[in-house]
């Protein structure tokens, strides 16, 4: 994809956002676009942030690890929004400004633990991902054991939590995942009550639905195809 093309993606995707803000009621800098950069190359990622996009989200420690270098001088914010094994955790605190994907305490704990040992001064900003649908194939704590793990991880002293994440199921028909952004945001509420403490942030929605995402309450939304076009293989 030239430089060109995904300078153009970009603001036919910021138009979008704009306008899906404006019928919830919404100001447009309340939205975060992270750019998905899994399987496209370091030079992919440089053609977007010259575009403008300045949040980055990938699926896999080891491949983040393979382009880092490609990147390098970025002022960027990169994200793993991709499922977290246990025994990447000490490489993810150190590789990763934030972890969006957090759905287990004993992940949370060894990010925790990892951010020490390194010597790393500040919090990581983690998201918990919740399963908001019934699918085995999806990662994410079970909304029953959310408060739990909330509670606990907030706690941490070096993870800062900040709010929840979600992959709904996909439908060809954005509308039909709705009612799974609006339980994200109905969890998130009865969490920051409950807690008391503020969970400002719902990242939820990709290419396909980030519109519907955004009228139902998120503030990061996760685009890749509508970005960079379709992936490579892996």
């Amino acid at each position: 994809m030239t430089q060109t093309s995904v300078r153009e993606n970009l603001l036919r995707i910021q138009e979008r956002i704009a306008q899906a803000a404006a019928r919830a009621g919404r100001s447009v800098e309340e939205v975060t676009l992270t750019g998905v950069s899994k399987t496209h190359p370091a030079s992919a990622i440089r053609e977007a942030y010259e575009a403008g996009v300045r949040h980055f989200g990938e699926n896999r420690v080891q491949e983040w690890e393979g382009k880092r270098a490609g990147t390098e001088g970025l002022a960027a914010t990169w994200h793993l929004i991709g499922h977290l094994q246990s025994n990447k955790t000490a490489r993810a605190a150190r590789l990763f400004h934030s972890v969006d994907s957090v759905d287990d305490f004993a992940i949370a704990q060894r990010l925790d633990r990892a951010r020490g040992e390194a010597g790393i001064t500040g919090r990581l900003r983690v998201l918990i991902e919740v399963r908001v649908a019934p699918e085995e194939t999806k990662s994410g704590v079970e909304t029953a054991k959310l408060p739990g793990l909330a509670e606990k991880t907030a706690e941490l002293p070096r993870l800062q939590l900040v709010g929840l994440m979600c992959i709904p199921p996909f439908f060809d028909e954005a509308e039909q995942v709705r009612a799974y952004f609006r339980n994200l945001r109905v969890l998130r509420d009865q969490l920051t009550e409950k807690l008391g403490i503020a969970l400002p942030v719902l990242s939820m929605g990709m290419s396909h639905d980030f519109e519907v995402a955004i009228e139902e309450g998120a503030t990061e939304v996760r685009v890749g195809t509508a970005l960079f076009g379709t992936r490579n293989a892996g």
